[in-house]
């Protein structure tokens, strides 16, 4: 039996398999991130898509623009509601995530709005697993909350918990995996299962596993959320969220954004297509990275503990080695202080200052290392009793490996370390 929401490749991704007669089986992540989705042939013959610079798509005449919306024929009206090349993409990140649809949007914060929405009213209630973003948070508790929509957080990884919070009035129940920077990984199949045993939509933001490393449609989660910013886009050159699932959820999605207008541009777009083309190939390259950083901070002195899921000593290393094609390329670690304890704030600060490879920055999931320190970077104005509930030490450190060589990223963790 197919996995809920997963569909065949259409025929924009049969180049890749060739001619041939009979069904055409999933082709590989390399070859669907490179073809899927797109047309055999392009406009003026060219083997990559064009960009589309146009806000105002024309008609040839009056009884056009009424077959347009009498026949709802695909084609594009106003750039508000769609362009070319982001139809492209969102087909590609369909084949990725083997979802029905995909919805592409400025930002991935732009993407969670999009997506809880059009499926909330006052009254309703959403439950989180509490390891999530802290904007994330912010939007549910601060803004949602305003118009009457209940927001629930419960341990994370604590299914029991999450059960035990679903009303008659939960709408949604939401998590990430991995969750960030805590890298805790969550039972897709389990969580899948108590929204369907409730009827409540579960959704999933796969931001730090890509469709590479998890697809958690294929285990019966409804909607899949991508900061695509990250790892999808792959170069720290351009914003972009999207959410995958079936087109029915999706619809209500699509027609919210068309008004909302939180749509990405054409230039971005073709970025993104472009960089999703290279996808399986650096997220090999992440995750090899990711494991070797991680083991040798393990065996360092100055290190009080790692989190990394490629790791025996990870809470839910079983659970990712059952469920993930690799542990990514985020490392969270813990500094030791000269008194064997936590390291104090400016000590932890003193390391990142000294790494010579790794930029200090937000983000993650580009070519280039990125390093920061949680709480300077996305909790300094938070009162240190929050940072504590959310789990964000002063000795804690974020490091997000690029595509680098392992060797020279270790060598320079040695350095600023010892």
């Amino acid at each position: 039996m197919p996995p809920k929401n997963a569909v065949e490749p259409t025929d924009a991704a049969a180049p890749a398999m060739g001619a041939g007669v009979g069904p055409i089986r999933h082709p590989g992540p390399s070859t669907t991130a490179v073809h899927a989705g797109e047309a055999r042939e392009k406009p003026g013959f060219a083997i990559t898509d064009p960009i589309f610079a146009a806000s105002t798509y024309t008609f040839a005449s009056t009884r056009a623009i009424i077959d347009f919306l009498e026949e709802e024929q695909p084609r594009e009206e106003y750039g508000r509601y769609g362009n070319p090349g982001e139809k492209v993409v969102e087909r590609k990140l369909a084949e990725l995530d083997r979802g029905e649809d995909a919805v592409l949007f400025a930002t991935g914060m732009a993407a969670l709005v999009g997506v809880l929405m059009p499926h909330v009213s006052a009254g309703d209630e959403i439950v989180f697993f509490d390891e999530c973003y802290h904007r994330s948070r912010e939007f549910c508790r601060r803004h949602l909350t305003r118009f009457g929509v209940g927001f629930r957080e419960v341990a994370t990884c604590d299914y029991d918990a999450m059960e035990a919070a679903i009303t008659p009035r939960t709408r949604f129940l939401v998590s990430e995996s991995p969750t960030n920077p805590h890298l805790s990984i969550i039972d897709a199949e389990r969580f899948a299962d108590i929204g369907r045993r409730h009827g409540v939509l579960t959704l999933i933001d796969a931001t730090l596993c890509t469709p590479h490393n998890l697809r958690p449609l294929e285990a019966g989660v409804d909607l899949v959320l991508h900061s695509a910013t990250k790892y999808l886009g792959g170069h720290n050159d351009l914003l972009a969220g999207a959410v995958i699932g079936s087109r029915d959820h999706l619809e209500p999605v699509r027609r919210l954004r068309g008004i909302m207008g939180s749509v990405n541009s054409p230039h971005n777009a073709y970025l993104l297509e472009r960089g999703l083309k290279t996808l399986a190939l650096r997220m090999d390259r992440h995750n090899a990275n990711g494991l070797a950083v991680a083991r040798f901070l393990e065996t360092h002195p100055r290190i009080e503990r790692v989190l990394y899921p490629g790791l025996a000593s990870h809470p839910y290393h079983d659970l990712a080695s059952r469920t993930m094609r690799g542990g990514g390329g985020l490392v969270t670690f813990f500094l030791r202080g000269t008194d064997g304890g936590p390291a104090d704030w400016r000590t932890t600060a003193e390391v990142i200052d000294r790494v010579r490879i790794p930029r200090i920055g937000p983000s993650l999931g580009g070519v280039e290392s990125l390093i920061e320190q949680p709480l300077v970077m996305s909790y300094w104005n938070y009162a240190p009793e929050e940072r504590r509930a959310f789990g964000i030490p002063d000795n804690m450190i974020r490091l997000a490996c690029g595509i680098e060589d392992a060797d020279d990223l270790v060598a320079d963790l040695a350095q600023a370390l010892d």
